[in-house]
């Protein structure tokens, strides 16, 4: 980002992400995973900018994953970015509203570029000029989609028909409608018209103009919205948005919304290679592939196999004779899945909610503002972990009801404050903390400080912490 310009990305990061199970988790999205790069599809999308003329972005996303927000743009060294929390998913309308009523409070004229968080595009330059002809129909109160030349007939994504041309732009054309996910011969019709796009989410247009539209159509959400925005309260680097007026927001798409029904709706053809990394098949084709259409991540090895994807996150995955699949292994589950049925997997998602589930929502690996820690080995009476502390971080002064704790330094040292005692231990040293001692962890060094710790009790989960204190705002 180069300026204060009135031009400013909003990064819609708000999703679940269950798509890509077992990999993405609701505490751990995929927006926040690197599929096929160093840096996540958040940081990608954020990156896209980096040339560009543009405002510090804003990012909307749910309280739950503001500090994986926070510490993905601190390692980008991205600055003076807005974190706007959602206290709770309505979908992207009021998601871009509050957007909206946040930056006309900077500048009257702003223009927003709303975006995904979790798409890939592989042209960042046709991108960018795309966005610049689109901040000019947007400068003449247009509503611009941009709209992807479609590669095939996928059913996975949504279409826009287009009409006559307007605006002065070139390709800009009218909207005629916006087409749901549509079945194969639906598909190949529509690109056969030539005058169809895939939906990419992608939105151009002043933060007033959506406003004035939003009130024509949805005037509670405009209202709603409004007030959540003015009630907002400053938590850390975050913007916490109020939850009792946003809560009556009706749970709506941008497109159901506005888009659909809006008069001044402009679609701008996009030329790229671009995917919304909406399942494994789609993995697979953005990935680098073999000369049998094999591909994979980790320590995985294909052997008389086609179209094949493989992800090992813990140990070796091995695809004999197979075809057309794809094997995600993690710590905690495996996925077999056919690539021609990848969004089957929705189907499974509902049957491991059902039976309530914990690997839907955590990775044996869970992060924290100060740090990480992996689930070893869990039984009834007893956990071990293994917690890793960056340095200078510190947990929470807290205690527990149920369990008590041995922690056994094994790298770096640690101040640990154990009721009424403060202790410092190095590497092979340890203490026990009692059932109902108040207690805390302090890394005090330049590396990262790592312990095993054997909780013991009659429960073991997250929500047995009484937090009395805390650095990031949590007690």
């Amino acid at each position: 980002m180069k300026s204060s310009s009135a031009v400013a990305p909003v990064i819609l990061a708000g999703g679940s992400g269950t798509r890509l199970w077992p990999l993405s988790r609701t505490d751990y999205p995929k927006q926040f995973l690197a599929l096929g790069s160093e840096s996540s599809l958040l940081q990608q999308t954020v990156a896209r900018f980096e040339d560009a003329d543009v405002a510090a972005p804003i990012i909307v996303c749910s309280e739950k994953h503001r500090f994986l927000t926070a510490e993905q743009l601190q390692a980008m060294d991205v600055q003076n970015a807005a974190i706007m929390l959602e206290p709770c998913a309505r979908n992207t309308a009021p998601a871009i509203a509050i957007a909206a009523w946040h930056l006309i409070q900077q500048n009257p004229d702003a223009v927003m570029v709303v975006l995904p968080a979790d798409h890939l595009i592989a042209d960042n330059e046709a991108f960018l000029a795309a966005v610049s002809s689109a901040v000019a129909l947007a400068l003449d109160d247009k509503l611009v989609t941009l709209g992807i030349e479609p590669r095939g007939p996928e059913t996975g994504y949504g279409y826009i028909e287009s009409g006559a041309t307007t605006g002065g732009v070139t390709g800009a054309r009218e909207v005629v409608k916006f087409i749901e996910k549509p079945d194969v011969q639906t598909a190949e019709a529509l690109i056969a018209s030539g005058n169809c796009y895939w939906n990419a989410g992608i939105f151009v247009f002043k933060a007033s103009v959506f406003l004035d539209t939003l009130l024509g159509l949805q005037p509670d959400m405009h209202e709603f919205t409004r007030q959540a925005v003015d009630k907002a309260s400053t938590d850390l680097d975050f913007l916490r948005i109020e939850e009792t007026s946003f809560a009556q927001c009706v749970n709506l798409s941008v497109d159901y919304a506005v888009m659909e029904h809006a008069s001044n709706v402009v679609v701008l053809p996009f030329d790229s290679d671009w995917s919304d990394i909406g399942s494994w098949d789609a993995v697979h084709k953005a990935s680098v592939r073999d000369e049998n259409g094999n591909s994979g991540t980790g320590d995985v090895l294909h052997h008389d196999a086609q179209d094949t994807y493989l992800h090992s996150s813990s140990r070796l995955v091995v695809a004999l004779g197979t075809n057309n699949v794809s094997v995600i292994e993690t710590s905690d589950a495996v996925l077999v899945i056919d690539n021609t049925n990848a969004q089957s997997i929705k189907e499974a998602i509902a049957i491991l909610s059902k039976q309530k589930r914990t690997e839907l929502s955590e990775h044996t690996t869970c992060y924290r503002p100060w740090g990480h820690y992996e689930s070893l080995k869990l039984h009834p009476r007893f956990q071990v972990k293994r917690i890793s502390v960056k340095p200078g971080a510190k947990l929470s002064l807290q205690k527990h009801f149920h369990r008590s704790e041995h922690w056994v330094v094994v790298k770096g040292t640690a101040i640990v404050t154990n009721g009424e005692e403060e202790i410092l231990l190095t590497e092979n040293e340890s203490t026990y903390i009692p059932l109902g001692t108040m207690h805390r962890l302090f890394n005090p060094g330049s590396i990262p400080l790592e312990l095993i710790e054997v909780q013991s009790g009659s429960y073991l989960g997250e929500d047995d912490i009484v937090r009395v204190g805390d650095e990031y705002g949590r007690a």
